[in-house]
C-alpha cells in the first residue's frame, strides 16, 4: 500500500468523522431519545480526536512524500446532462488537502475539541445541552467541508452549514426576545452574503465551465494558481466574493451582527464568532486569491475595506461597556488587518495571522466568564479598587471632536441604522408594493370584495392603498 493510498483513506476519515457525529446526535434527537451528557461528550471527543489524528496523518504523509495537493473524490451527487440554460450541471463532491486547507482543518479540530470539552462542563445540566451539541456537530461538519472543499459547490454547502448553525446558536436562549431578534439579524446578513457568493459561484461556473477550483484558479497548488479570466470578469466576480466575505466576516458595513452574536452561550461565542466562523470570509478570499491578482482595482478595494474595518473595530472596541462586546470588535480589527494583507498580495502571512488570532481569541473568550470574579477577588485581597492602566499615548484632539468621536464609537458607527434605512427599508417597501399589486390582481380575478377588509393585519396596507 503506497503513501497515496494511505492519504486517500485518512482523508476520507477526516471528512467522515464529523458526519458520523452529526448523524448519531441528530438521529437520537429525531427519535426523541437524545443522548445523555456523558455519551454526547464521549462521542464529541472521539469524533474530534479521530478526525484530528487523521488530518495530522495526512499532513505527515504529505511532508514525507513531497505531495502538495491531494484530492479526495466522493463523486457526482447530482448530475444533469443538460440544464434549462443548455449547459450540463453537476454537484461534484470533492475535497482537497493543500497548504491552505490542511492547517485550517487541523485548527478547526483543535479549537472545536477544546470548546467541546469546555462546553461539557459549562453547560452541565442545562436544558439545551443536547441542542447545543447538535448545532456544535453541524458547525464542525460545515467548517470541515468548507475548508477542505475542492469545488465551489462543496464550499457553498459548508458555508451554508456554518451559517445555519451560527444563526441558531445566536438564538440559543430563545425564551428571551433579544437573542431571537439578534439571531434573525445575523441570519438576514448571512442571506445577503450567501446571495453574493451564489451569484459569484454561478458566474465562475459559467466563465470556466466547471466548479472545480483547478479550473477556476489554475491547476497549480495553492498559492501558485493562475486564474484564466479577464480583468473585467475578475473585477465583477471579485466584488461579489468580497461582498460575501464582508457579510460572513462582519466587515464594514456588516459589522453590526458580530456583537449581536455574543447573545449565544460563551462556548459558541468563543469558537464560532471569535475564532473560526468570523474567519471564513477571509478564507474565501485566500482560496480565490488568484482571481484577486487579476485586477488592481479589486485589490485596492479589498485593502480599503480591510483597513476601514480595522480602524472601525479599533475605535469602537475602546468604548464598549462589556468585555465580550469589546472582544468582538477587537476581533474585527484583526480580521480587517488580515483582509488588508490578502489585498496586498500576501498569502502565508494572513494564513499565519488567522491561525494565531483564532487561538488567542478563543483563550480570551473562554477566560471571560471568570475574569470579573478574579478581578473582584483581587480587589478584596488588596483592600482597594484597582486603578486604570496608564494609557501610553492618547490622540490629541479638541474636546468637541473627542466627544463626537466617543459618541460615534458608542453608537457603533450607526451602521445598523444605515443598513436599515438604505437597504432593509427599500426592500420592505418593494415587497409590500408587490404584495398590494398581487392582492389587487387576485381580488379582481375572484370578483369579490377586497380580502384585506376582512384581514385586520392588513390595515397598514389598506392605508397605503388609500393614500
Amino acid at each position: 500500500m503506497s503513501d497515496s493510498w494511505w492519504m486517500q483513506q485518512l482523508g476520507r476519515v477526516v471528512m467522515l468523522a464529523p458526519a458520523v457525529q452529526l448523524g448519531v446526535v441528530g438521529a437520537a434527537m429525531l427519535a426523541g431519545r437524545p443522548l445523555g451528557e456523558k455519551r454526547t461528550a464521549r462521542l464529541a471527543q472521539a469524533s474530534v480526536s479521530v478526525g484530528l489524528l487523521a488530518a495530522i496523518g495526512v499532513l505527515g504523509l504529505m511532508l514525507l512524500s513531497g505531495a502538495r495537493h491531494v484530492e479526495i473524490e466522493f463523486g457526482h451527487w447530482v448530475e444533469v446532462s443538460k440544464s434549462h440554460f443548455g449547459e450540463p450541471f453537476h454537484f461534484h463532491l470533492k475535497f482537497v488537502f493543500d497548504r491552505l486547507s490542511v492547517p485550517l482543518v487541523i485548527l478547526s479540530y483543535v479549537l472545536v475539541g477544546v470548546i467541546g470539552a469546555f462546553a461539557t462542563r459549562y453547560l452541565h445540566r442545562e436544558r439545551g445541552f443536547a441542542r447545543f451539541f447538535l448545532l456544535y456537530s453541524v458547525f464542525l461538519a460545515g467548517m470541515v467541508v468548507a475548508v477542505m472543499a475542492g469545488t465551489v459547490e462543496t464550499l457553498f454547502l459548508g458555508w451554508e452549514l456554518v451559517g445555519l448553525s451560527s444563526a441558531l446558536l445566536v438564538a440559543f436562549f430563545h425564551e428571551r426576545p433579544a437573542p431571537v431578534e439578534n439571531g434573525q439579524r445575523v441570519w438576514a446578513v448571512y442571506r445577503v452574503a450567501d446571495a453574493a457568493f451564489l451569484v459569484a459561484a454561478v458566474a465562475l461556473h459559467h466563465a470556466t465551465g466547471a466548479g472545480d477550483f483547478a479550473a477556476m484558479t489554475g491547476s497549480e497548488p495553492w498559492p501558485h494558481g493562475q486564474a484564466l479570466l479577464s480583468s473585467q470578469a475578475a473585477l465583477g466576480i471579485g466584488v461579489l466574493l468580497l461582498a460575501a466575505a464582508a457579510g460572513k466576516s462582519a466587515l464594514v458595513p456588516f459589522s453590526g451582527w458580530l456583537p449581536r452574536a455574543m447573545e449565544g452561550p460563551t462556548p459558541s461565542s468563543a469558537v464560532f464568532y471569535g475564532a473560526l466562523s468570523v474567519h471564513l470570509g477571509t478564507f474565501l478570499l485566500l482560496r480565490f486569491s488568484p482571481v484577486l491578482e487579476l485586477s488592481l482595482a479589486l485589490r485596492v478595494l479589498v485593502i480599503g475595506l480591510g483597513l476601514a474595518t480595522a480602524v472601525y473595530g479599533a475605535v469602537v472596541s475602546r468604548v464598549q461597556p462589556d468585555v465580550k462586546t469589546a472582544l468582538a470588535f477587537a476581533s474585527l480589527t484583526q480580521v480587517g488587518l488580515i483582509t488588508a494583507e490578502i489585498g496586498c498580495g500576501l498569502r502565508y502571512v494572513p494564513l499565519v495571522h488567522m491561525i494565531g488570532h483564532a487561538c488567542f481569541r478563543t483563550l480570551q473568550l473562554l477566560r471571560t466568564p471568570s475574569l470579573l470574579q478574579d478581578h473582584s477577588t483581587l480587589e478584596n485581597a488588596i483592600g482597594r479598587r484597582l486603578g486604570e492602566l496608564a494609557a501610553p499615548s492618547r490622540v490629541r484632539l479638541p474636546l468637541g471632536a473627542r466627544r463626537r468621536l466617543y459618541r460615534w464609537a458608542l453608537e457603533r458607527g450607526r451602521l445598523d441604522a444605515m443598513l436599515d434605512r438604505f437597504v432593509v427599508t427599500p426592500f420592505l417597501e418593494l415587497f409590500r408594493w408587490c404584495h398590494r399589486r398581487e392582492r389587487q390582481w387576485t381580488n379582481w380575478l375572484a370578483g369579490g370584495p377586497p380580502r384585506c377588509e376582512a384581514d385586520p393585519c392588513d390595515a397598514e396596507d389598506l392605508e397605503s392603498d388609500a393614500a
